[in-house]
Protein backbone atom coordinates (compact mmCIF):
# COMPACT_ATOMS: atom_id res chain seq x y z
CA UNK A 1 0.00 0.00 0.00
CA UNK A 2 1.16 3.32 -0.97
CA UNK A 3 1.73 5.63 2.11
CA UNK A 4 -0.52 8.85 1.90
CA UNK A 5 2.45 10.70 3.50
CA UNK A 6 3.20 11.37 0.02
CA UNK A 7 0.91 13.64 -0.44
CA UNK A 8 2.01 16.77 -1.02
CA UNK A 9 5.51 15.82 -1.89
CA UNK A 10 6.97 18.04 -4.37
CA UNK A 11 9.87 16.69 -6.98
CA UNK A 12 12.96 18.66 -7.79
CA UNK A 13 11.44 21.04 -10.89
CA UNK A 14 13.69 19.85 -13.30
CA UNK A 15 14.26 22.26 -17.08
CA UNK A 16 14.09 20.54 -20.34
CA UNK A 17 15.21 22.22 -23.83
CA UNK A 18 12.50 21.94 -26.55
CA UNK A 19 14.14 20.93 -29.34
CA UNK A 20 13.02 21.04 -33.11
CA UNK A 21 13.61 17.32 -34.19
CA UNK A 22 11.26 16.09 -30.95
CA UNK A 23 8.60 18.66 -32.10
CA UNK A 24 8.65 17.40 -35.65
CA UNK A 25 8.70 13.69 -34.26
CA UNK A 26 5.71 13.91 -32.39
CA UNK A 27 3.92 16.05 -34.78
CA UNK A 28 4.49 13.21 -37.75
CA UNK A 29 3.56 10.45 -35.17
CA UNK A 30 0.20 12.16 -34.31
CA UNK A 31 -0.30 12.80 -38.23
CA UNK A 32 -0.25 16.51 -38.17
CA UNK A 33 0.39 18.25 -41.78
CA UNK A 34 0.58 21.90 -40.78
CA UNK A 35 3.71 23.37 -41.52
CA UNK A 36 3.23 25.40 -38.25
CA UNK A 37 4.95 22.15 -36.82
CA UNK A 38 7.26 20.83 -39.13
CA UNK A 39 8.64 24.03 -40.82
CA UNK A 40 10.46 26.80 -39.46
CA UNK A 41 10.15 29.18 -42.23
CA UNK A 42 6.42 28.28 -42.29
CA UNK A 43 6.26 28.88 -38.35
CA UNK A 44 8.31 32.42 -38.97
CA UNK A 45 5.97 33.05 -41.44
CA UNK A 46 2.67 32.69 -39.10
CA UNK A 47 4.49 34.89 -36.73
CA UNK A 48 5.67 32.09 -34.76
CA UNK A 49 9.24 32.29 -32.95
CA UNK A 50 9.99 29.05 -33.90
CA UNK A 51 8.16 25.55 -34.62
CA UNK A 52 4.64 25.07 -32.15
CA UNK A 53 4.68 22.06 -30.23
CA UNK A 54 1.75 20.08 -30.86
CA UNK A 55 -0.88 19.74 -27.83
CA UNK A 56 0.11 16.83 -26.12
CA UNK A 57 3.54 17.42 -25.90
CA UNK A 58 3.79 18.63 -22.46
CA UNK A 59 3.76 14.52 -21.39
CA UNK A 60 6.85 14.57 -23.52
CA UNK A 61 8.38 16.92 -21.07
CA UNK A 62 7.20 15.38 -18.08
CA UNK A 63 8.76 11.92 -18.99
CA UNK A 64 11.97 13.40 -19.67
CA UNK A 65 11.99 15.75 -16.07
CA UNK A 66 11.02 12.77 -14.00
CA UNK A 67 11.94 9.28 -14.49
CA UNK A 68 9.51 6.63 -14.34
CA UNK A 69 10.87 3.85 -12.00
CA UNK A 70 12.33 6.97 -9.23
CA UNK A 71 8.44 7.89 -9.48
CA UNK A 72 7.16 4.21 -8.53
CA UNK A 73 10.12 3.30 -6.00
CA UNK A 74 9.99 6.83 -4.19
CA UNK A 75 6.12 5.20 -3.27
CA UNK A 76 7.49 2.15 -2.24
CA UNK A 77 5.46 0.16 -5.44
CA UNK A 78 6.83 -2.02 -7.95
CA UNK A 79 6.66 -0.87 -12.02
CA UNK A 80 4.94 -3.63 -13.00
CA UNK A 81 1.82 -2.47 -11.01
CA UNK A 82 1.38 0.78 -12.77
CA UNK A 83 -1.30 1.61 -15.01
CA UNK A 84 -1.62 5.28 -16.67
CA UNK A 85 -5.46 6.49 -15.62
CA UNK A 86 -5.56 9.51 -17.13
CA UNK A 87 -4.32 12.40 -18.63
CA UNK A 88 -5.55 16.36 -18.55
CA UNK A 89 -3.92 19.23 -20.02
CA UNK A 90 -4.90 23.00 -19.61
CA UNK A 91 -3.04 24.99 -21.89
CA UNK A 92 -1.91 28.67 -21.36
CA UNK A 93 0.68 29.61 -24.14
CA UNK A 94 2.17 28.03 -27.00
CA UNK A 95 4.94 25.78 -26.42
CA UNK A 96 7.74 26.62 -29.44
CA UNK A 97 10.87 25.19 -30.55
CA UNK A 98 13.81 27.09 -28.60
CA UNK A 99 11.78 27.42 -25.40
CA UNK A 100 13.30 26.04 -22.10
CA UNK A 101 10.40 24.12 -19.93
CA UNK A 102 10.88 23.97 -15.95
CA UNK A 103 8.67 21.12 -14.73
CA UNK A 104 6.85 21.25 -11.55
CA UNK A 105 5.46 18.00 -10.20
CA UNK A 106 3.77 17.80 -7.15
CA UNK A 107 1.48 14.82 -5.71
CA UNK A 108 -1.78 16.24 -4.56
CA UNK A 109 -3.94 12.75 -3.57
CA UNK A 110 -3.99 9.38 -2.69
CA UNK A 111 -7.12 7.29 -3.23
CA UNK A 112 -7.68 3.81 -2.16
CA UNK A 113 -10.70 1.77 -4.29
CA UNK A 114 -11.84 -1.73 -4.00
CA UNK A 115 -10.51 -2.02 -0.29
CA UNK A 116 -6.98 -1.16 -1.15
CA UNK A 117 -6.66 -3.40 -4.25
CA UNK A 118 -6.35 -0.10 -6.58
CA UNK A 119 -4.68 3.00 -5.50
CA UNK A 120 -4.79 6.14 -7.73
CA UNK A 121 -1.53 8.82 -7.35
CA UNK A 122 -3.38 11.84 -8.76
CA UNK A 123 -0.44 14.85 -9.56
CA UNK A 124 -0.43 17.81 -10.52
CA UNK A 125 1.99 19.46 -12.62
CA UNK A 126 3.29 23.07 -14.07
CA UNK A 127 4.88 24.00 -17.08
CA UNK A 128 7.07 27.19 -16.88
CA UNK A 129 8.63 28.90 -19.88
CA UNK A 130 11.91 30.55 -19.76
CA UNK A 131 10.04 33.84 -19.24
CA UNK A 132 8.24 32.62 -16.24
CA UNK A 133 4.90 31.77 -17.96
CA UNK A 134 2.90 29.10 -17.26
CA UNK A 135 2.62 27.36 -20.49
CA UNK A 136 0.82 24.30 -19.30
CA UNK A 137 -0.63 22.36 -16.68
CA UNK A 138 -1.47 18.90 -16.19
CA UNK A 139 -3.31 16.89 -13.51
CA UNK A 140 -2.65 12.88 -13.79
CA UNK A 141 -3.66 9.70 -12.44
CA UNK A 142 -1.41 7.23 -11.92
CA UNK A 143 -3.10 3.43 -11.06
CA UNK A 144 -1.40 0.69 -8.70
CA UNK A 145 -2.62 -2.45 -8.70
CA UNK A 146 -2.58 -4.54 -5.55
Amino acid sequence: MIDKKHIGYEFHPVTVPVEEGRLRFLAKALGETRKIYTDTDAANAAGMPGLLAPPTFPFMLEIDALDLVDFVELLGEKLGKLLHGEENFVYHAPIYAGDKITVCKKITDIIDKKGGTLQFVISHTDFINQRGKKVAETHTNYVFRH
